[in-house]
């Protein structure tokens, strides 16, 4: 643990993290908040549904773009914008959804369906707006880990921190929401999602750290040379979509699993168990020096975590499924942490965000296209083979990246 003191001890990078993490935040709160105003608003499911699925798409398809915004034009002067608009849209839409809930206009109400129709389609605009214009507070900070530690080593600490940090506040961010519609209405969590990353922008913004990145950092054993160009950022990127895919994939396996064992209530438990774990290998895996290239070590990672999941599809009961879980989530952390470390060393000195934000979108795709990939699966094919299915993509990552890795050296 002493090492990730030392990275927290860095100058600026105590105060720019926490207030990267405040705006984070937001992050974990706002898709159950928008989803729980909008079915309070609307009295429907199916436009909850429709609404986060837009506010999610146009957050993922959009990523790479705004950190193209952040690369060119700074921190300072990108984030704060994107954060303001940002802000003020969600806000609006907690306006709406609460007049709504308050005039009762539900899609189920008798009378003219034009109030809850204009109803939906305001919501969805509002909400696809918003996604659009989501600051990229995580890759952003991932490029200022680069700016604030030239040493490769001390970075890989870094993106690990950042990495279990994250998600952990993707874990308190649905209780937070639960402890605010206990006492509030719904559309609460949506204003208190804009307050948080307007809050935590700002403050991010105004951090003494030396804003913008432009220098090259120097070459160090552990880390391939720096390329630029798509073909440096292949494979990073697909082991984050690979992972992703996994991921996926087994929240919806997990409750498949736990229903077919009437244990329903016990599939939160296996997500965290999942969490736990890759909170353990992410902070095991940063404090390690370690001495392999980052590529192979890459496709190793990728290789444990399918056999791992494939493994889980064995499991007689939830509390194997829980472990099986937790061994699988040791793999976590360290993929996406290796996957961004490669793209940050391929990335030209002026695109480091960019880099990320594609590792980052990745992985969000990947997730949301695992989840459909293994609800077309469940019902047709066994459980144990849906497992091997899902983790078919993390073992094929590893093949790829392996033999890339191979290709490489022979040239």
């Amino acid at each position: 643990m002493s090492s990730y003191a030392a990275v927290l001890r860095t100058p600026y990078a105590l105060t720019t993290f926490g207030a990267a993490l405040l705006g984070r935040l937001s992050y974990g709160t706002v898709s159950l908040s928008l989803a729980l105003a909008a079915k309070d608003a609307s009295g429907s499911f199916a436009v909850a549904g429709t609404t986060l699925a837009l506010f999610g798409a146009t957050s993922v398809v959009l990523s790479p773009v705004r950190a193209v915004l952040v690369d060119r034009y700074a921190p300072r002067r990108a984030l704060v914008p994107m954060a303001v608009v940002y802000a003020a849209l969600l806000t609006a839409f907690a306006l709406v959804t609460r007049e709504q809930s308050g005039a009762g206009v539900v899609a189920g109400a008798p009378g003219p369906a034009g109030p809850a129709a204009t109803s939906a389609v305001l919501l969805g605009a509002l909400a696809a707006c918003a996604g659009a214009c989501t600051p990229p507070l995580g890759p952003t900070m991932r490029t200022l880990w680069g700016q604030l530690m030239p040493d490769r080593r001390m970075l890989q600490r870094a993106y690990s921190l950042d990495g279990v940090a994250e998600e952990l506040l993707l874990v308190a961010g649905p209780l937070l929401v639960g402890v605010l519609v206990a006492y509030a209405e719904p559309a609460a969590g949506v204003a208190v999602s804009a307050a948080l990353v307007l809050s935590g922008t700002v403050a991010f913004a105004l951090s003494p750290v030396p804003f913008p990145v432009r220098a090259a950092k120097p070459r160090v054993r552990g880390v391939d040379s720096p390329r630029t160009g798509p073909r440096g950022l292949g494979r990073p990127v697909l082991a984050a979509a690979g992972v992703g895919i996994c991921l996926g994939g087994l929240d919806l396996l997990a409750i498949a699993f736990t229903e077919q064992q009437h244990r329903p209530g016990a599939v939160a438990w296996v997500l965290a168990a999942l969490s736990a774990g890759s909170a353990v290998g992410g902070l095991t895996y940063g404090a390690v020096s370690w001495r392999s290239a980052a590529r192979p070590r890459l496709a190793v990672i990728c290789a444990a975590l399918g056999v791992a999941l494939a493994v889980a599809g064995l499991a007689p009961n939830v509390y194997a499924l829980g472990a099986a879980a937790a061994v699988a989530g040791l793999f976590v952390a360290p993929a996406l942490t290796t996957a961004y470390l490669i793209a940050d060393e391929a990335a030209a000195p002026d695109a480091r965000t960019q880099a990320g934000a594609w590792v980052n979108t990745a992985v969000n795709a990947g997730s949301s296209g695992g989840t459909a990939l293994v609800g077309l699966l469940v019902g047709k094919l066994p459980l144990s083979l849906c497992f091997v299915l899902v983790a078919a993509p993390a073992l094929v990552c590893a093949a790829v990246t392996l033999r890339g890795e191979n290709h490489r050296k022979r040239r």
